[in-house]
């Protein structure tokens, strides 16, 4: 046991926690101002609901003894087992409570990612029921292939330091199948939809920015050279894309805006995250400049493809995962981490085939599985909410509740 991995450890869950609140303001800035509660509260109520799922059965079947490399069996059901001794197969110096605890906060921030694709018109009462039956069927099995212990996409060899694959491209495709199961809010194309808040998201923004830190720096599961180089080339992959989404919109558009900056800022965030433990800052900063420019081609490219996705998780966390955990595979060295390996840059063309086969996986099967759920869902008790509850906004039809008073 190291006294010195616990503290950065559980420092590191807190600062991933305080991500899911800092995304409800990233969003709730992002809507119309009679929709920001009914927004916040999504992220807000998610920290509760998959908290607990997560001890009962998450955190056994995506890190427990690996059933077939698909699955962990149930034999922590409740957390029972798991100790304040140290589990060495994950993490040899810290309490095995405090890797359960976070990589909770993993499991929490991922299925609130979603939430954006289907701002504005999403039923309450069936945004708890997906969240609950994504989090089973899509990202406990997805955790369990890339992290868990047998693992098949483990076994495999494919890297992701901090969750590439098993967080951004699973919500992201699934915020895909979300707006397009749901539908274009009422309106769309024709009304004004501009963010109310933007100071709101700018501060979202800053706070998913500070708790990247403990997102990524925080995976390598020990103060030491490891978690110094994640936490630099998260800063630096960050800082460049700022700066490419801005100067990208700056050639494109004219103007360089606020809400670029702030959704820059977070599409590096996003790619860095498989890559952030693998890679030297040149290469960080290399990543960081191409999710810029990536991400935002993909944003401009929703309305050409006539899917209304209203807070571009798709455009960020889909196309920033898949570019992150691609890049892995090209610029991942073992002079930063000689526990993983090197990528098509040093020689080693192997890996960046095992990265797009792991890839091709999560993306099918997530979307598969998001899309059949939300279908059968819809079915059952119905996504959206009325055309006059929508025209009202959420925070009064669906909580009786104003985010402001006059």
């Amino acid at each position: 046991m190291n006294n010195g991995d616990t503290a950065w450890l559980l420092v590191s869950a807190a600062l991933v926690m305080f991500m899911t609140p800092g995304l409800a303001l990233f969003y709730g800035g992002m809507v119309r101002r009679k929709n920001v509660l009914g927004t916040i509260v999504q992220s807000l109520v998610i920290i509760g609901l998959v908290s607990v799922e997560w001890a009962l059965v998450g955190y056994s079947m995506a890190f427990g003894p690996d059933y077939g490399g698909i699955i962990g069996d149930l034999s922590w059901f409740g957390l029972s087992g798991v100790g304040l001794a140290p589990y060495k197969e994950y993490a040899a110096t810290v309490p095995h409570q405090a890797f359960m605890v976070y990589q909770m906060m993993f499991a929490v921030i991922t299925p609130a990612l979603i939430t954006g694709a289907f701002a504005d018109r999403f039923r309450f009462s069936s945004f708890l029921v997906f969240s609950l039956l994504w989090a089973l069927l899509v990202y406990n099995p997805v955790a369990h292939w890339v992290w868990g212990i047998g693992g098949w996409i483990r076994n495999m060899g494919a890297l992701d330091f901090a969750g590439g694959t098993v967080v951004h491209i699973t919500s992201g495709v699934s915020a895909l199948a979300a707006a397009l199961v749901v539908g274009k809010r009422k309106g769309f194309g024709a009304d004004n939809m501009a963010p109310h808040n933007l100071p709101m998201t700018v501060t979202g923004a800053a706070i998913l920015w500070f708790g990247w830190f403990g997102f990524n720096a925080g995976s390598a599961l020990a103060a030491g050279e490891l978690s110094t180089s994640a936490f630099v080339a998260t800063h630096l992959a960050a800082a460049s894309a700022t700066l490419s989404w801005v100067f990208t919109e700056w050639v494109h558009r004219g103007k360089p805006t606020v809400l670029g900056a702030a959704s820059g800022c977070v599409a590096g965030l996003v790619a860095i995250t498989p890559a952030s433990g693998f890679v030297t800052p040149l290469s960080a900063m290399a990543i960081g400049l191409a999710a810029g420019a990536a991400c935002y081609g993909a944003v401009m490219m929703k309305g050409r493809l006539g899917y209304d996705d209203a807070l571009d998780v798709v455009g960020v966390h889909c196309v920033g995962g898949t570019l992150g955990a691609l890049a892995t595979g090209v610029l991942a060295t073992t002079v930063i981490n000689p526990g993983g390996a090197n990528g098509l840059f040093y020689g080693n063309a192997k890996l960046l085939a095992i990265q797009a086969l792991a890839v091709a996986a999560v993306l099918i099967y997530s979307f598969v599985v998001s899309y059949g759920l939300l279908k059968v869902l819809d079915k059952l008790m119905g996504l959206r909410v009325s055309r006059e509850d929508e025209m009202m906004g959420l925070d009064l039809s669906e909580h009786g509740e104003a985010g402001y008073t006059w």
